[in-house]
């Protein structure tokens, strides 16, 4: 006899908390495992490279001696050897599309490693590579991929510059004249890149400003003048690890570029090449960062407490240590931001933000119910700094940006969705020490934006997150089931609400998931070596199987959910295009509950055929730079199947659904196979 799907769920569920609790970290935080990529590994070979070209003559360069860099920079030429696509460009992850920025990056650093005496891309790898970005359209392809957001483009630009692929008037000067002034002054100076780039702007800037057509004389005179003192701002941004924000191509960026202006043994410039010789991995790539040890951490944790048998076997004092640790309790010297927010690592490079902020607290609420009354009331006073440093970040558009308030001129420094969402929902947990009439505002305003951004088809698109197989690179199913869960607190109107709960319902793939898209197949294939007929990511579908059922468990919202119905069945019924009204009794929560259930039946079959260890690239790093977590399918798929199970636990006895019409309670039904 087969078992039912709330029987096979707990049994996966049970299976995904032994696996996610042995990931831990000396037994109480996780560190999870950054993908490799050959975007961050073509950028350290490139900063590598230059020092060793402007330190001709010398043995070593500080600490680190020629040899050991020349390893690393063999190393990861051979790495990328292995990593070219098929159609000739290179990807930024292992398993993403080819890409012209991170073709670009990749030909420049072969330039400059050949150029130092070490080994470079076969010919005809490079010749491949050459066609892939002459098809492509070459620098104007590069150009429309970042439009106005020079962030990124300039210093690409400028790696190929260092390279002698292009001269150096075509590289965009940078007035890194601008970072002398106060941070606070930023934001109404009217920077060309977002605010996390300002190390990028001040070394990038100098090497244009070197080696670039000369400015106008007074501007000439000025930036002079400002090279000693933005150079101390570039010192006092670095953190004690040696990585901007723990970012390999950052700390790259900067380092080639002081090597490319004769400042290969400056103190910034050794402590950058110290950090990348220590972040390459055994395999000779990079990733894009150290680690999201904090972020993965308060995801995991979240994810465990979904689960309506957990124990909280995990909560102990060590993991409540480290969380509590985390906080940045003083002004951080990259972004001035005040004391109060979490970053996405306990690393030193790490930037308080308002994804991870949330995070954190929603993490420690989780914690609070097994921890004794010292340890909850340290708790609260950290959820209550952390409320308070969120209230402070809300832009006047009610959204919240990510690292800094009124910047709101490029992607990364404007409002975004998937933060706002996640700022309301940590405010309504930890908003519980501040008076009430003081969060009203922040939370009406944070709920105003939201209703503005919904898309015309119901969906929100998200900062943080992207689908490649879509033409816009956006990701609605991340960016509407991140939403989703702020508004199962009835924060959103109803309207909004269905729309949002339709989308998701409207845009479930054929074989029970979400997102993902044409080139899943063919990376599973690759990775394990069988085929597999999936569209859909693990990722995608659990998040939104986590948004639905989080919204069908509020009963508040039950009743504006009525006439959400399945798009595709009702077709086949033809019952299509008949009044909502109409259409309730075939679709309303019934509707939800379908696509739960077949979200959840796509879970289970990823656990059982192990595809839940394949992670997908669904994460971006700054400018449209991807990157794929190995613990993230693991640690939504126990949320997902954890907030499903307590779904399931409910007698459905609202709304007139009775227990045959439910799927939720007719478990055993005969689903087609994924």
């Amino acid at each position: 006899m087969n078992r039912s799907t709330v029987e096979r769920a707990r049994s996966t569920l049970d299976q995904l908390r032994e696996e996610l609790l042995a990931e831990r970290i000396d037994g109480h935080h996780w560190t999870g495992t950054l993908s490799p990529s050959a975007l961050s590994t073509a950028t350290a070979i490139s900063a590598m490279s230059s020092v060793l070209i402007h330190t001709v003559g010398s043995q070593s360069s500080g600490s680190i001696s020629h040899q050991q860099i020349s390893h690393c920079v063999a190393s990861g030429i051979q790495y990328l050897q292995h990593q070219q696509n098929e159609d000739g460009g290179f990807g930024d992850t292992d398993r993403s599309h080819s890409n012209i920025a991170t073709s670009y990056l990749v030909l420049a650093a072969s330039a400059l490693a050949g150029q130092a005496g070490c080994s470079t891309l076969t010919s005809e790898t490079t010749s491949a590579l050459n066609e892939y970005i002459r098809r492509l359209g070459k620098l104007d392809a590069l150009k429309e991929r970042y439009g106005k957001d020079k962030t990124f483009v300039v210093p690409i630009l400028t790696n190929m510059a260092i390279a002698g692929l292009v001269s150096w008037k075509t590289v965009a000067a940078l007035p890194f004249e601008a970072a002398v002034f106060p941070q606070s002054m930023y934001r109404m100076l009217q920077m060309p890149v977002v605010s996390y780039a300002i190390p990028a702007l001040v070394a990038i800037g100098q090497a244009r400003h070197f080696h670039g057509p000369k400015a106008f004389f007074p501007v000439r005179l000025i930036r002079a003048a400002s090279i000693g003192r933005s150079m101390n701002v570039l010192g006092k941004m670095q953190p004690q690890s040696g990585g901007y924000l723990e970012a390999t191509p950052l700390t790259s960026f900067v380092v080639m570029s002081l090597a490319a202006t004769e400042r290969a043994g400056h103190s910034v410039s050794q402590r950058g090449l110290e950090f990348l010789v220590n972040s390459m991995n055994e395999d000779g790539s990079w990733p894009i960062d150290t680690n999201l040890a904090t972020w993965v951490t308060s995801l995991s944790i979240s994810a465990l407490a979904s689960d309506p048998e957990d124990d909280a076997q995990w909560c102990t004092p060590d993991l409540l240590d480290w969380h509590l640790g985390c906080q940045h309790e003083v002004r951080h010297p990259f972004t001035g931001a005040e004391p109060g927010g979490w970053g996405w690592s306990d690393l030193s490079g790490a930037v308080p933000d308002s994804d991870d902020t949330p995070a954190a607290i929603l993490a420690l609420e989780h914690m609070k119910p097994s921890l004794d009354l010292e340890q909850q009331q340290r708790c609260d006073k950290a959820i209550v700094a952390g409320a308070g440093w969120l209230r402070k970040l809300q832009n006047r558009d009610g959204g919240w940006p990510t690292f800094c308030r009124g910047w709101g001129k490029l992607p990364f420094d404007r409002s975004s969705n998937d933060l706002t969402a996640h700022a309301l929902r940590a405010l309504a947990v930890g908003g519980a020490a501040i008076p009430t009439a003081a969060l009203v505002g922040n939370v009406a305003a944070g709920t105003r934006f939201l209703e503005k951004n919904q898309e015309p088809d119901g969906s929100w698109l998200p900062l943080w997150f992207g689908n490649q197989d879509r033409v816009d690179e956006s990701n609605p199913v991340y960016g509407t089931s991140r939403v989703l869960l702020a508004a199962a607190s009835g924060s959103l109107s109803s309207e909004v609400l269905q729309a949002g709960c339709q989308y998701l319902v409207n845009n479930q793939n054929d074989d029970g998931g979400w997102g993902g898209g044409g080139s899943v197949a063919f990376w599973l294939k690759k990775k394990q070596g069988q085929e597999f007929r999936v569209l859909s990511s693990v990722e995608e579908t659990a998040l939104a199987v986590e948004a639905l059922a989080t919204v069908a468990l509020s009963g508040e919202n039950l009743a504006s959910l009525r006439e959400v119905h399945d798009t595709k069945r009702h077709k086949m019924a033809g019952t299509e295009g008949r009044n909502p009204q109409s259409v309730a009794q075939h679709g309303g929560t019934k509707a939800i509950n379908h696509a739960i259930i077949s979200g959840v039946e796509f879970l289970l079959k990823s656990v059982e055929e192990k595809r839940h260890r394949v992670s997908w690239p669904i994460g971006f790093y700054f400018a449209k730079l991807w990157y794929h977590e190995s613990l993230y399918p693991l640690i939504f798929a126990t949320g997902a199947l954890g907030k499903y199970l307590q779904l399931a636990a409910e007698k459905p006895t609202r709304d007139g659904l009775t227990d045959e019409m439910n799927p939720l309670q007719n478990p055993t039904q005969t689903l087609p196979e994924v």
